[in-house]
């Protein structure tokens, strides 16, 4: 299954009542995780003692592939991200909806993959230990592209702060093109010009 060899496989079934139950929460918050999640299981678990061929890293010794069947597509994150609280070790999540899915992980924030057909997705295992297979995975499911220097979780920041300044040059642009007054035109100008620097600035 995901293309994972046949001895990672353990689809051991997680209950919403032992994650209410760590968290201890209020009933809006039951309510909204039980309104967007139908079942979990811990369908397979990645370590060099399943796979002989990747050793473990200095930093992951192994990770967990959690499948969630979702009631429907347009679920709220901060329920998967309240999963990946639940247990402590690095988690890959196959967030599924009728016939497609989409991977989903927590490095620093909820990154998820576009969404695909269940029987076409695979998850990539790249590396030669745990650490650098983690990042490939990261890397994949972002799109990220990690520049010369940085690392993925820096990558991760720079791209965050990218987009950022972005979208504020974008509602400058657009008030720009509204603005009558010269004097104005001139201050958003100068404004813009001045966080396309920083855009520049950022690797």
């Amino acid at each position: 299954m995901y293309g994972l060899p046949q001895r990672t496989e353990i689809n051991k079934p997680l209950h919403k009542t032992k994650v209410f139950e760590k968290f201890d929460l209020t009933a809006s918050r039951r309510d909204s995780f039980d309104a967007d999640i139908s079942r979990m299981f811990i369908t397979h678990v990645v370590a060099e003692s399943t796979i002989p061929t990747i050793k473990a890293g200095k930093e992951i010794a192994d990770f967990y592939v959690i499948e969630v069947s979702l009631k429907h597509r347009e679920y709220a994150p901060k329920n998967i991200e309240l999963l990946a609280k639940f247990i402590p070790r690095k988690i890959l999540f196959v967030l599924h909806f009728e016939e497609q899915a989409q991977l989903a992980i927590h490095h620093t924030k909820l990154i998820c993959s576009d969404w695909q057909q269940c029987d076409t997705l695979n998850i990539p295992l790249t590396g030669l230990d745990l650490d650098a297979v983690w990042e490939n995975i990261v890397a994949t499911i972002g799109s990220i592209t990690v520049q010369e220097g940085n690392t993925l979780t820096e990558q991760i920041k720079s791209d965050e702060q990218k987009s950022k300044l972005q979208k504020q040059i974008q509602l400058l642009q657009q008030k720009l093109n509204k603005e009558k007054q010269y004097n104005k035109q001139i201050e958003i100008n100068a404004e813009i010009k001045r966080l396309k620097k920083q855009l520049n600035d950022i690797k």
